[in-house]
């Protein structure tokens, strides 16, 4: 069902979050400022042509680290995906640009990926996302650059440049176990997060832009419990959203201000999010997935991991795609289906994946179904693996 509804009371609750955050949170200065755009926002007309048949690029795909690191073998690398993902009949490519507060492209905000050079901070001497823009669209491929924007790293293996965001103001983040994540109830964070995707949408020939499934790491108190009381100091305990409100709220904030971002500009770019395929656990990462559905002015499209197989005693397939198409949906907003390319031929949801080599096949199928205009799939590194060869011949048999 498609309504059309507006986000209620949004300027009300950018007040009521923007003074919580410090004052030291604000100070970023980029090496070179990208100016600010004073346009009103335009809402995305853009007219689906043909079904999305996405294909996500990680950066484990695009890691460099065992190569020469040059240009030439980037090139080399990249093609490859691109010519692959091409022959078996995808049409767009959703890749990783900034996985750990770095960058796969030349950045006033964030170092450059170890990925990309071998050490974090380290200028490769080329700019991996403008060729990749170029190669997609020469041979016809679109490109939607792949953003997670909370995560600083994951793990202690990351060493993290002098330069990183979180180095030079670590008020920002917050460690969470081997994890550093930044904190959404800063304004300075929603300020990094949105001057990096300006960047993108302003410099880079990109189609999209899409956030991933990592929102809030964690559900305990402790994690913004300074924040949080400065905010209900501020407004009076009476007055005060609750700790789940208020967090959602961040987050929707931060989601709102970079669709704006992504259409204050003159190109024809969508800006979409890939959350986890059960609604529940968005929740819980405080992921207000019904409302970016049901109100105009928080994305483009939503593509949801629907990463089951049919017969997965937990959640089948069939049922997590029926939840999905239940929501209500904006004249404005999209659905796409995400699908595991990377659980074919294991022994994952209960060894179901074993039943049959045309899972996703049947997949697809049942979205097209639905009438819904595509879908993506996970990953391209699985496009190429033995143990999924099948599943993935079956699946580009029916991709006309």
């Amino acid at each position: 069902m498609k309504i059309k509804n507006k986000i209620p009371l949004f300027l009300s609750i950018t007040a009521l979050i923007s003074v919580i955050a410090f004052s030291s949170s604000n100070n970023i200065t980029p090496s070179e400022t990208v100016k600010k755009e004073n346009k009103a926002v335009k809402t995305s007309n853009t007219e689906i042509e043909s079904e999305m048949r996405g294909v996500w690029v990680t950066y484990m795909d695009l890691d460099m680290q065992e190569t020469d690191l040059s240009y030439k073998s980037f090139k080399k690398k990249f093609k490859e995906i691109a010519d692959k993902s091409k022959k078996d009949k995808f049409n767009t490519l959703i890749v990783q640009v900034r996985p750990f507060s770095d960058a796969l492209y030349d950045s006033s905000y964030y170092p450059y990926s170890h990925i990309i050079s071998g050490t974090q901070g380290k200028n490769p001497g080329y700019d991996p996302l403008k060729y990749m823009c170029a190669y997609s669209h020469k041979i016809g491929l679109k490109i939607h650059a792949w953003i997670n924007p909370y995560r600083v790293r994951s793990s202690r293996e990351l060493r993290l440049s002098e330069n990183n965001p979180y180095k030079n103001n670590k008020q920002l983040g917050v460690k969470v176990g081997d994890g550093i994540y930044y904190n959404p109830a800063l304004s300075g964070v929603r300020k990094l997060i949105e001057n990096g995707i300006r960047e993108i949408v302003n410099n880079y020939d990109v189609d999209g832009i899409q956030f991933d499934d990592y929102f809030y790491p964690t559900s305990k108190e402790s994690f913004d419990k300074k924040q949080y009381k400065k905010y209900c100091d501020n407004v009076g305990l009476e007055n005060a959203m609750s700790l789940e409100e208020w967090r959602i709220a961040n987050v929707n904030i931060l989601i709102a201000e970079c669709y704006t971002i992504v259409h204050n500009n003159q190109k024809n770019i969508v800006f979409g999010i890939s959350p986890q395929g059960n609604i529940e656990n968005d929740y819980e990462m405080y992921a207000d997935v019904k409302s970016w559905c049901e109100k105009s002015g928080y994305i483009d499209y939503i593509c949801p991991q629907l990463y089951y197989s049919l017969d997965n005693p937990a959640l089948t397939f069939e049922r997590a795609l029926k939840n999905w198409t239940s929501l209500n949906y904006n004249d404005n907003v999209t659905l796409y289906i995400g699908i595991a390319g990377y659980k074919t031929g294991t022994d994952l949801d209960g060894g179901t994946w074993s039943y049959s080599d045309k899972i996703l096949q049947e997949e697809v199928k049942l979205i097209r179904k639905r009438n819904i205009k595509g879908f993506m799939f996970y990953s391209f590194a699985n496009l190429e693996s033995k143990k999924a060869a099948k599943e993935v011949s079956n699946l580009v048999e029916i991709l006309d």
